[in-house]
């Protein structure tokens, strides 16, 4: 060892060396995942009781010699079961639930396909730490924001409808009544046609400056039959027109917005005087020592690759996924709201809070 350095460990070197492995295996792991959720095989696993590598590989259509290798990465993480007499491969109805059933309220295998998408710009945000800018919505692939949509999908079917739109009453009977709502930051529409779909005198008008989710937006409404109901604009949160609306939400917008409080201040303006603002955001702390966890570990890898890089690549706040209740606080007191309301719903990845004139 070179003269004057510290005397290290060799035990701990060890030790930080296999969990440095294990990261770098759950890294090649998921672009496997990610393969396994695009070709289906998670999909043709789903309630097919044990396959061999053969009878997956015809079950799905695929090279049994991908088949093979693949089952061996799902094995070696634990994600499916190995039978090695009988040389068999189970998908557990539990894991069934996470990675194939995208109807499912545990569906969680559309991360992979975001993580596939967010890691691929990670060169360019790389250059962002030297330059302090940002890499643009535009310099991502698209299926980021399929992924998002498949994602936010599962939120919504599940929580939207039944738990998060119940706890306020007031906006339940605006949209009863035929109110307006606003979807800011909608993404491919998905919560402003559950609400059209929920509501069927209300009528809902999703806003996003992304143009190509503006355009899948309008796809999935006509889809949904409520293209008459729920419509979409290409437009900034910040400069949304004074049309009156009884609701208006977020869906983790906030934390990513160039400018959040001309955001917030926007909405502010566009709500009726009795109107309804929620926004829902990353049920995680502020303090990074409170997030020395595999949430925390996700939710700052995400932010960097693309929360806070989309935020700073226009001269934005940069605010990060990691907000935290006392920046939403200040936001949205900035942003001239007299009212905060921390809901009563208790989940584990997201916090909403009511916000009122």
């Amino acid at each position: 060892m070179a003269k004057g350095t510290t005397e290290i460990d060799l035990e701990k070197c060890k030790q930080v060396a296999q969990t440095v492995i294990g990261d770098v295996a759950s890294v090649v792991h998921g672009a496997l995942c990610f393969i396994g959720d695009r070709v289906g095989l998670f999909k043709a696993m789903a309630g097919a009781g044990p396959l061999t590598v053969d009878g997956l590989a015809a079950k799905s259509g695929l090279s049994a010699r991908y088949v093979r290798e693949w089952l061996g990465a799902m094995a070696a993480a634990h994600y499916v079961e190995y039978d090695a007499s009988a040389d068999t491969y189970l998908l557990t109805p539990e894991y069934a639930a996470a990675l194939a059933d995208e109807d499912s309220p545990f569906f969680i295998g559309s991360y992979f396909q975001m993580a596939q998408a967010a890691v691929s710009v990670a060169p360019k945000v790389a250059e962002a730490f030297r330059d302090g800018k940002g890499v643009t919505q535009a310099e991502y692939p698209q299926s980021f924001f399929e992924a998002a949509e498949r994602n936010s999908r599962t939120r919504y079917q599940h929580k939207l409808l039944r738990k998060w739109i119940p706890a306020m009453p007031q906006v339940v009977e605006a949209l009863n009544a035929g109110g307006v709502a606003a979807d800011v930051g909608c993404g491919g529409g998905r919560a402003a046609i559950m609400i059209a779909q929920a509501y069927p005198k209300a009528r809902v008008v999703g806003f996003d400056i992304h143009a190509e989710s503006i355009d899948r937006a309008r796809r999935n409404a006509e889809a949904a039959g409520v293209s008459d109901r729920a419509t979409f604009e290409v437009a900034n949160g910040s400069g949304l027109p004074a049309r009156g609306f009884d609701f208006v939400s977020t869906f983790d917008v906030v934390h990513d917005s160039i400018d959040p409080v001309g955001l917030m201040s926007g909405i502010r303006g566009a709500l009726k005087p009795d109107g309804t603002y929620l926004v829902q955001e990353i049920n995680i702390s502020n303090e990074v020592g409170e997030n020395i966890k595999p949430m925390g570990k996700m939710v700052y890898s995400v932010s960097t690759l693309y929360c806070m890089t989309t935020s700073l690549a226009h001269g934005g706040a940069g605010i990060g996924a990691a907000m935290g209740e006392p920046k939403a606080r200040e936001l949205a007191a900035t942003a001239g709201f007299s009212r905060f309301t921390r809901l009563p719903i208790k989940d584990d990845f997201a916090v909403l809070y009511e916000l009122r004139p």
